[in-house]
């Protein structure tokens, strides 16, 4: 009987699309905190401009993570942020819960508009 010896291939890691990029600048911004529950992205273009409207929810649990969407919440509609071939040319928070008790926890609804940088 054969058996086949040969190490398998290295599996090939994901490409990283401008939404990856996306959800980890908006963690970043948020000092590492914070999960990703819901992102939605639609295409948008105007008469000289194409991208995407991206719509992203963000929960953050305990002190130190809310801290940090407080953060996210104040920097974000004048963050500058650096993504490969895309320029972020608004960005609001469209919403904001913030629950204290039984713990801290915040969720933030951002909408984010990235527009090809050509």
């Amino acid at each position: 009987m054969f058996v086949d010896t040969t190490p398998p291939c290295p599996a090939r890691s994901a490409r990283r699309t401008d939404a990856d990029r996306l959800r980890e600048a908006l963690v970043a911004l948020a000092g590492g905190h914070g999960v990703v529950l819901a992102h939605e992205e639609r295409a948008w273009a105007s008469v000289t401009f194409a991208g995407a409207r991206h719509r992203v929810t963000l929960e953050f649990a305990g002190d130190a993570a809310v801290a940090g969407g407080e953060n996210l919440i104040a920097e974000l509609p004048e963050h500058e942020f650096t993504l490969p071939r895309q320029l972020v040319a608004d960005a609001t928070v469209c919403a904001v819960e913030h629950v204290l008790l039984p713990k801290p926890n915040l969720r933030v609804e951002c909408e984010l508009l990235l527009v090809e940088d050509t």
